[in-house]
C-alpha cells in the first residue's frame, strides 16, 4: 500500500502504473529487464510510455520539435478562450443594435455558442481517433478564422447567432483534443508543464480578452475586435500549420503503462507490442519523413474503428471513476469561472464602484496574473511529486501521485470564493476582490485543473480524446445552464450567500479527491478487467 494507495491483486498489470525511476522492485515487473528499457538523457528516469525506434514516433520527435508544438497549441487554446467572452462588456448595445432584449441576445449568443463546443467535442473527438488530429486542427482553425470575419460583418441577428454558434463548434478541439495531443507527444514526468501552459492558455484567453476587447470597442466598435480575433485565428492556422504535425501513431513498442500483457521473449527486439489498430503499422527500419511529408494537411492516419462507435464510446467512460471524479472536478470548477465572468458586470458597474466598461473588463488582470503564476508553480510541483514519490516507490509510478496537488486547489479556490462573496457583499475597496480573491480563485483553478487532467491522461492514455470529449461536453451543458440562473441567483439571494454556496460546493467535490487517491488503483484496474472503455 505505497502512501495509502490500495493494492490491487486482480492484475498483474494495472493500466497507469509504471516504472518510473527504474526497477527496484522487481516483483512488481517481472520478465521485463530493466537493462531493456529506455531512460531520459540523465539515465535515471525510465521513459513512460516506451518510445518505438522510429524517429517518425512523436515521441522520438527532436525536443525543438515538441515545444515549438507545446507553443503552438499554447497560442491557439489563448485564442480559443478569448473568443467566448470576446463581446462580454458590449452585449447591452449589442443587444440594442440588433432590436432584441438583453436576455435574448445572452441566451442566444453566449448560450449557443457553450452548447455547439459541447456538440463539437463529440463530433471532432470522432473524427479525430478515426482519421488523426491534424486534419481536425487544420479545419477547426480555418473554420474559427471565417466566423470571426462572419460575425463583425453579420448584418442580421440570426446572421451573427449562426456564426457564434459556428465558432463554438470549431472551439472544441483545442478544448478537448489537446491534452490527447500532449499525451502523445510528451513523457509521464514531463505532461505536469505542458498541461499547465494548455490551462493557461484557455483561462489566461478568457481572463485577456474581457479587458482587450473592452478598451477596442469602447473606443472603436465590436466589428474591430471580431476582425482583429479573426487576424489572431490567422496566425494560429500558420502555426498550426507548421508546428503541429500528426501526432496520432501506430506504435510498435513494449506496453509498460496501459495494462495490457506485453510479449516478452529474450532480447531486446522482441519486446514489442501494438498499440492501436490503424490500417497502417509503424516499421522498424522506417525512413524518417521528410519536412514536406510533415506538412501534409492528412498524413493518411485511419483507425479502423466506426465513426459511430467513437461518438457513443466517451458516454461509456462515465462509468471509470477516474473519469466520473474528472468530470465533477473539471465542470464544477470551470464552470465557476464561467459564473464570476457573467456577474463581474452586476457586481462592479453598480455602486460604490460604479467601473465603465473598461474597468470592469480590467478586473480580469488579476486573474491572468494569478494563472501565470500558477503556470509555473503547478507544472514543476506536479512533475516533481510525481518523480520524487515514484522514486520513494520502489521506482514505481501511480497516476494517484498526481492527486495531492488538488490539496492546494481545495485551500486556494475554496477561500477565494468565501472571500469574494464577503468581500462584494460588504462592498470593500476594489483591490479586496479584485486581487486578493479573484488572485486566490485563479491561482487555486491553475492548479487544480492541471491535476484534474494529468490524472485523466495517466488513467486513459489510449482514451485521453474520448475522456475528455465527455468532460468538455458536461462542463458546457452545465455552463449553458449556468449563465441562466447565476444572475437572478445573486439578485434572490445575494452576492455573498450565492458564493458562500459555491465555495461550499467546491469544497465539498474536492473531498472526492481522498477516496479517489485511496481506491484509484483498484478503480483503475477494475475498468480495464470489465472493458469499460472498450464495451462498443
Amino acid at each position: 500500500m505505497p502512501f495509502g494507495i490500495l493494492d490491487d491483486d486482480k492484475l498483474e498489470h494495472i493500466p497507469g502504473t509504471a516504472p518510473l525511476n527504474g526497477l527496484q522492485n522487481t516483483d512488481t515487473y517481472s520478465g521485463i529487464d530493466p537493462g531493456f528499457l529506455k531512460r531520459d538523457p540523465t539515465g535515471q528516469i525510465v521513459l513512460v510510455p516506451q518510445p518505438s525506434d522510429s524517429p517518425n514516433d512523436p515521441y522520438n520527435w527532436p525536443r525543438k520539435q515538441k515545444e515549438l508544438f507545446t507553443i503552438a497549441f499554447g497560442w491557439g487554446c489563448g485564442c480559443v478562450g478569448a473568443v467566448g467572452p470576446l463581446l462580454g462588456g458590449a452585449f447591452v448595445p449589442l443587444a440594442a443594435d440588433f432590436g432584441v432584449s438583453l436576455s435574448t441576445f445572452v441566451s442566444a449568443v453566449q448560450g449557443g455558442t457553450i452548447a455547439a463546443i459541447a456538440i463539437g467535442s463529440l463530433i471532432f473527438n470522432s473524427l479525430a481517433v478515426k482519421y488523426g488530429k491534424r486534419p481536425v486542427y487544420l479545419g477547426t482553425t480555418v473554420g474559427l478564422m471565417i466566423s470571426c470575419f462572419w460575425a463583425a460583418e453579420a448584418k442580421s441577428f440570426e446572421s451573427f447567432v449562426a456564426a457564434r454558434v459556428f465558432c463554438g463548434l470549431c472551439m472544441a478541439p483545442m478544448e478537448a483534443l489537446v491534452p490527447a495531443s500532449i499525451a502523445d507527444i510528451w513523457f509521464v514526468h514531463e505532461r505536469g508543464f505542458r498541461t499547465a501552459v494548455f490551462n493557461l492558455g484557455i483561462l489566461g484567453g478568457i481572463n485577456l480578452a474581457v479587458p482587450i476587447a473592452a478598451a477596442i470597442i469602447e473606443y472603436g466598435s465590436y466589428r474591430i475586435a471580431l476582425h482583429a480575433m479573426g487576424g489572431a485565428f490567422a496566425l494560429t492556422l500558420i502555426m498550426v500549420f507548421f508546428w503541429m504535425p500528426e501526432s496520432a501513431y501506430c506504435r510498435q513498442a513494449l506496453n509498460i503503462d496501459t495494462g495490457e500483457a506485453n510479449v516478452v521473449v529474450e532480447g531486446k527486439g522482441a519486446l514489442e507490442q501494438l498499440e492501436h489498430a490503424p490500417t497502417s503499422r509503424s516499421m522498424p527500419n522506417e525512413e524518417s519523413m521528410s519536412w514536406k511529408q510533415r506538412l501534409l494537411p492528412y498524413s493518411g492516419y485511419s483507425n479502423q474503428v466506426s465513426f459511430w462507435n467513437t461518438l457513443v464510446r466517451p458516454f461509456y467512460l462515465i462509468a471509470s471513476p477516474a473519469v466520473l471524479w474528472a468530470v465533477l472536478l473539471f465542470t464544477t470548477c470551470i464552470s465557476w469561472l464561467v459564473g464570476i465572468s457573467l456577474t463581474l458586470s452586476q457586481i462592479f458597474s453598480a455602486p460604490p464602484y460604479n467601473f465603465s466598461v473598461v474597468g470592469v473588463g480590467a478586473t480580469n488582470l488579476s486573474s491572468f496574473v494569478a494563472s501565470v503564476l500558477g503556470t509555473l508553480t503547478a507544472g514543476p510541483l506536479i512533475d516533481g511529486l510525481v518523480t520524487r514519490m515514484s522514486k520513494m516507490n520502489g521506482g514505481i509510478f501511480e497516476p494517484e501521485f498526481r492527486l495531492p496537488i488538488m490539496v492546494t486547489y481545495l485551500l486556494f479556490t475554496s477561500t477565494g470564493f468565501f472571500a469574494w462573496g464577503q468581500a462584494s457583499y460588504a462592498q470593500d475597496p476594489w483591490p479586496v476582490p479584485v486581487i486578493v480573491c479573484l488572485g486566490l480563485i485563479n491561482f487555486g483553478v491553475q492548479l487544480g485543473t492541471t491535476g484534474v487532467v494529468t490524472y485523466v491522461v495517466d488513467c486513459h492514455r489510449e482514451k485521453a480524446g474520448e475522456a475528455f470529449a465527455t468532460m468538455n461536453f458536461i462542463k458546457n451543458l452545465f455552463a449553458f445552464g449556468l449563465s441562466f440562473y447565476i444572475n437572478d441567483w445573486i439578485d434572490n439571494q445575494g452576492v455573498r450567500n450565492c458564493f458562500f454556496a459555491i465555495g461550499g460546493i467546491t469544497m465539498g467535490v474536492t473531498l472526492f479527491t481522498i477516496p479517489m487517491y485511496i481506491f484509484g488503483k483498484r478503480a483503475r484496474s477494475w475498468v480495464h478487467r470489465h472493458g469499460i472503455a472498450d464495451r462498443l
